[in-house]
């Protein structure tokens, strides 16, 4: 075991470095060019990526901020429509506060109107019964233009009606 064969051993070297520049000739160099290639891929994949992220951050914030701004737009149309509400009931009340005031002053013209209508009337069926009454009184002491001059003076001392 301790002699060396020098021929094996020489052509051990010849046989492995033939083997190296075989390799090297054809596996190594397209081997790393294939692993090149690859390296450049995954590079040029990575900063597709990242730049594909830099647009979706970029969106992503320009949607933000559009949701922001309706967000926005949504209470000025919210509080506008609230106010708009609240003046249209104001108006509709101070038009239902007129009518009603409207009705109740003609109401009290109508009644004032009746009342004066039905005193008249009353009055005149009281003269006419007080010239009854005293035409059945005096009915032998007087003429019948006597006794509604009477009657007649009796209701002018009645009280006038105010309206």
């Amino acid at each position: 075991m301790t002699d060396i064969n020098w021929s094996l051993s020489f052509f051990t070297i010849v046989t492995f470095t033939i083997f190296v520049l075989v390799l090297a000739k054809f596996a190594w160099g397209p081997l790393l060019k294939a692993i090149d290639e690859r390296e450049k891929s995954i590079r040029d994949a990575t900063e597709s990526a990242q730049k594909a992220n830099a647009e979706a951050q970029a969106a992503l914030a320009q949607h933000k901020d559009l949701i922001r701004q309706i967000g926005a737009e949504r209470e000025e149309i919210i509080k506008k429509a609230t106010k708009e509400a609240e003046e249209f009931k104001a108006g509709l009340m101070t038009i239902a506060r007129n009518e009603g005031d409207d009705i109740v002053k003609r109401a009290k013209e109508q009644i004032a109107r009746e009342t004066s209508v039905a005193l008249a009337k009353l009055r005149e069926e009281v003269a006419d019964l007080a010239v009854l009454g005293a035409s059945k009184i005096v009915a032998s002491s007087m003429t019948p233009e006597a006794q509604r001059k009477l009657g007649s003076d009796f209701v002018d001392t009645l009280p006038k009606v105010k309206n």
